[in-house]
């Protein structure tokens, strides 16, 4: 079932298209890898999907299950929600990681949960899950000042933040950044399992080894625009290549690894 569809996306900062008609769709039950270099419009695209920025151009539904007792239900008819009439509502159901988490650093890290699980209204049965995450992410340092954790532990803060509450759909950007390897395989496990279960996640990472084995479907974007969209066979014949990710992203990037080579080579 679509959870996230979005159509023909455009932003722009003064002249600049960060964004140039995007369109994707993410269902229940799967993880979609957002790749592209660095300044190629990720995380913009990842703001506008969770309704931290206004589109210039372009719709965004964020669809919810049908009540088992509708037609929709019977039919299997997702209900498509916008940020326009149904904000509250959507945020409620969807949980976001960006790449730099903004917190309050003059509070400790369990006061920064209880807000959290205030503002959403979580029961309190959310802190049995949440010590189970601790334990997952290798997380002790919740009584500790935000003001004094590393990049890492800010990153597992806001992860367990968002993993507490089970959302239908996450938006993860660079998930990954700053774990260290039995907190970011502990991650992935659950990713996994929670799509699974039926979330929908939406991540974006450099980590190209990653993505190949996470995701089930991909979109490659480049200078703003999709350049290619599917499972990795279908990016495959895309790009020409029988490669790994990390070939089929350089081909359909424009990369010359000749010229990379040679870089290298004059070091």
């Amino acid at each position: 079932m679509e959870k996230i569809v979005a159509k023909n996306l455009v932003k722009k900062f003064g002249d600049k298209v960060a964004v140039n008609d995007v369109s994707l769709t993410v269902h229940s039950g799967e993880i979609f890898g957002f790749l592209g270099p660095n300044g190629a419009g990720k995380t913009t695209t990842i703001r506008l999907l969770a309704g931290a920025l206004d589109t210039d151009e372009g719709e965004i539904y964020i669809c919810k299950n049908p009540a088992p007792e509708s037609e929709d239900y019977s039919q299997n008819t997702p209900i498509m929600m916008n940020y326009e009439n149904d904000y509250i509502e959507i945020k409620s159901l969807i949980g976001v990681v960006p790449e730099e988490p903004p917190m309050f650093k003059s509070i400790r890290g369990n006061e920064f949960i209880r807000f959290i699980a205030s503002v959403y209204n979580c029961d309190e049965d959310i802190f049995q899950r949440l010590n189970e995450l601790c334990e997952l992410l290798h997380i002790d340092f919740l009584d500790e000042f935000i003001d004094n954790y590393s990049h890492g532990m800010k990153q597992k803060l806001m992860l367990v933040s968002v993993l507490m509450r089970r959302p239908e759909i996450m938006f993860l950007d660079e998930p990954t950044t700053g774990l260290d390897p039995y907190s970011a395989r502990g991650l992935k496990l659950l990713l996994r399992r929670m799509a699974d279960n039926g979330s929908a996640i939406f991540l974006t990472t450099h980590i190209l080894e990653i993505a190949e084995k996470m995701c089930d479907r991909l979109t490659v974007i480049s200078d703003g625009s999709v350049v290619a969209s599917g499972n990795i066979e279908q990016l495959r014949a895309k790009a020409g290549t029988e490669g790994d990710l990390e070939q089929i992203f350089l081909q359909l990037t424009g990369a010359d690894e000749n010229e990379i080579q040679r870089l290298v080579d004059e070091l």
